[in-house]
């Protein structure tokens, strides 16, 4: 089956490209990429003036629940979340139930995204057995069998030893370890930042301390070591300091960020919304500046969603015995595009870039690219598309989001992935009905 995108702005970072081309698509890959492509006799053609089309974008940070926490979240649903907010592929964290730390969990979740999977889906394993930080889990089995990163996120591997052993020992594999980086001892008990805001609400209060002590032992582990360490959500101005530093002096650290950290601040927590509790916390304006300026600049590499579903149960009732975290998959790509792009604070080819190029290449993933034999995953967006983020349309099992009932320009128009077409214009997601004007 052969795929003509037609008169798209095609922006693909990978390759400094940035021209009104065509993409033709054969058997799942990029065929070719130019302008006035003649039409193959069989192709199906998609219109794209007026729209972006990438690389396929890549969330190297999601949970997606299975196996074990089904009620939050499955395989099925998650992709489908994917595809309904631009992504073509997913990298899947290990705190599941049982906890991938082993090659079956790994074979189970990869036949499951064969089969029920509307996007990619790349597993993370965990660093050590059952996320307990006790002993390291079966990294070169977890490897053979496919995981692209390992990670006991959600939870800090505080054994400096152990961790150091866990990036020696994965050395030879070339995948990175991912670090949940937050002090436990700083941050027990703690529902949002240590501040202003926490001082007036009365609510116990994580001090920046707890990720940037965490962020600058990692640095030095890498550093001692020559592993690849990746900083997982970073939020503090001191993480993207360290960070700066440490690229400087060469080493081998890398960094993301969410949406949320972007255009949120603590002052969210005003409203009580359990939905503005997350790990790590909303933090200061001074923090969003500096994440922005960090990943315009390339200190923080790429950006991730850290979607995180809950059930309604875990998000309700009194804020501090709420669970963490919220969903993002089907409004990260909407809210940036309206909130950093449209104003003019991030260039809208860094954007794409930070969502296709980079995940790609700190994981060694396919794509990331629209070079002829490169995969045929593409993103096409609407720059000019309106939407309100309505969460009872959302594909994701869950609903937890801050951003329900926001007024967004700019989304995902069309998902395909290796050449099928999983997002179509003008629907929600696969096999969604037609909700022209939502999220």
């Amino acid at each position: 089956m052969s795929l003509l995108l037609r008169n798209g702005r095609v922006i693909d970072p990978a390759n400094a490209v940035d021209a009104v081309q065509d993409v033709l698509i054969t058997d799942g890959k990029i065929a070719r990429v130019g302008r006035s492509l003649a039409a193959p006799a069989d192709v199906e053609v998609v219109d794209a003036s007026g729209k972006i089309v990438c690389p396929g974008f890549i969330d190297m940070h999601v949970h997606l629940r299975e196996p074990g926490y089904e009620y939050k979240e499955t395989v099925a649903t998650g992709t489908r979340a994917a595809a309904a907010g631009g992504f073509t592929a997913v990298c899947c964290m290990a705190n599941t139930n049982p906890v991938n730390d082993n090659g079956a969990v790994t074979d189970y979740i990869r036949a499951k995204a064969k089969v029920e999977g509307a996007v990619r889906v790349y597993p993370i394993g965990a660093v050590t057995r059952g996320l307990r930080g006790e002993e390291l889990a079966e990294l070169a089995e977890l490897a053979e069998a496919g995981c692209v990163a390992f990670s006991d996120d959600g939870k800090c591997v505080m054994n400096a030893g152990l961790y150091r052993r866990a990036m020696e020992y994965t050395l030879p594999f070339g995948a990175p370890l991912i670090s949940h980086a937050e002090d436990a001892t700083l941050s027990r008990g703690a529902s949002m930042n240590e501040g202003v805001v926490s001082t007036e609400t009365g609510l116990p209060g994580q001090p920046a301390a707890a990720e940037d002590v965490m962020v600058a032992r990692d640095i030095l582990l890498a550093e001692l070591t020559g592993a690849h360490v990746h900083i997982a959500h970073v939020s503090t101005a001191g993480a993207v300091r360290l960070l700066r530093d440490a690229k400087a002096r060469g080493v081998r650290v890398t960094a993301e960020v969410t949406p949320h950290h972007l255009v949120l601040t603590e002052d969210a927590v005003r409203s009580w919304d359990p939905n503005t509790k997350m790990a790590p916390p909303l933090r200061t304006k001074r923090d969003v500046e500096a994440l922005i300026e960090a990943l315009a600049d390339g200190t923080v590499d790429c950006i991730a969603t850290d979607h995180a579903p809950h059930a309604l149960s875990e998000k309700e009732g009194e804020f501090d015995q709420a669970a963490f975290g919220i969903v993002g998959l089907e409004t990260a790509v909407a809210v940036l595009l309206d909130r950093l792009v449209r104003p003019g604070l991030l260039p809208l080819a860094t954007l794409i870039g930070r969502w296709s190029r980079d995940p790609a290449r700190l994981l060694n993933l396919p794509g990331g690219t629209l070079a002829a034999g490169a995969p045929a995953d593409v993103t096409i967006l609407d720059p000019d598309g309106e939407t309100t983020v309505d969460p009872s349309r959302f594909q994701s099992r869950s609903r937890n989001t801050p951003f329900g009932g926001w007024n967004l320009q700019g989304r995902p128009w069309m998902t395909i992935v290796a050449g099928v077409v999983v997002r179509p214009a003008g629907r929600r997601g696969a096999g969604a009905p037609p909700a022209e004007g939502s999220l």
